[in-house]
């Protein structure tokens, strides 16, 4: 049977090897003030390095009602968001310029990706979803014949978009969880940085940092399978930069752990090819979308990506090795 799960990515972000000394240095420096919330149900977190805790204050009231805006967009489970309106009726008139922005970014990493990257996937979840949900359910996952007859109503090249409407085939629905963390992320960004702030760490679900940590070292940000972890695999150093996180154990639908959550639009499979898999980029959005993309291609595939942007990518394959890709720019 289907557990339930509160975010179906699985990131651990540690401010370092154990957390703390990070906040201590900041201190040392610049007061931090750090704010703990959620975004799109996703642990989120912001250390926020201002002289003035007033303004600091006011400006996490800010982040706060920014977040709580953009989760009436993108919520797929909120009955009232605008996302769950045009799954519902297939199309909206006069749509959230967030939501049209974010489409049309979404239709560039479907392209860039060869199709693997694709919020029309959420049907397919669905079947899956709904098959081990029953308590006699098959443990060999959907027949053969459901999936193929699902993945009929996949394929971005169904939506329609531009400013004045949003528009799909029938019978298609859209999740944006594989980017839509990272799209906020970015929004919180804008906004501290349009406020002035040249030191923060972002977590709304993914990681931005804004310049590095007060005292000049860059922010630290660690890697692993599950947000249980309490030590990560890996520790980045990153200043400026994004990092996002996919990994199959975020969620299983079946109590073997067979079948992950991250699905391939193309084939209907949930593969397990890699461990983990991290992406290092200068937004969130982009590093959001591309570690849910690069889940599901080889490694041949993502060389070819990472060679023609600015990339880093932080595999673990599914034998537990590791490998890592940078662009060379």
């Amino acid at each position: 049977m289907a557990r339930t799960v509160s975010r179906r990515r699985a990131i651990a972000i540690f401010a370092a090897a154990a957390g703390l000394p990070l906040l201590r240095a900041a201190r040392a420096a610049i007061p931090a003030t750090v704010w703990t919330g959620q975004a799109l149900g996703a642990p989120a977190t912001l250390i926020l390095n201002h002289e003035d805790p007033v303004e600091a204050a006011r400006l996490i009231e800010l982040v706060v009602a920014e977040v709580s805006r953009l989760e009436k967009v993108f919520s797929l489970t909120s009955v009232d968001s605008a996302l769950a309106e045009l799954n519902r009726t297939g199309a909206l008139a006069a749509p959230s310029p967030d939501l049209v922005s974010l489409l049309e970014s979404s239709r560039s990493f479907w392209g860039l990706t060869g199709g693997a990257f694709d919020p029309s996937v959420q049907p397919l979840w669905a079947l899956f979803y709904k098959h081990f949900s029953a308590p006699d359910a098959d443990p060999s996952g959907p027949a053969k014949a459901a999936v193929d007859l699902t993945l009929k109503r996949i394929g971005f090249d169904g939506v329609v978009c531009s400013r004045d409407r949003v528009v799909m085939r029938p019978r298609m629905a859209l999740t944006l969880n594989g980017v839509a963390q990272g799209y906020i992320t970015d929004r919180i960004v804008d906004l501290l940085r349009n406020a002035g702030v040249t030191s923060s760490l972002v977590d709304m679900g993914e990681d931005r940092a804004i310049g590095s940590k007060p005292d000049g070292t860059p922010w630290r940000i660690g890697l692993a399978e599950s947000e249980d972890d309490d030590r990560p695999e890996q520790i980045l150093d990153v200043i400026d930069r994004a990092v996002a996180t996919s990994s199959a154990a975020g969620f299983h639908f079946d109590a073997a752990g067979r079948f992950g959550h991250i699905l391939d639009p193309r084939s209907g499979r949930t593969p397990a090819i890699y461990r983990r898999v991290s992406v290092v980029a200068n937004d969130a959005t982009t590093a959001d979308a591309l570690s849910t993309a690069f889940s599901l291609m080889d490694e041949a595939s993502i060389r070819l990506i990472v060679r023609a942007h600015d990339l880093l990518v932080d595999i673990v394959r599914a034998d537990g090795s590791y490998a890592r890709f940078e662009s060379e720019g």
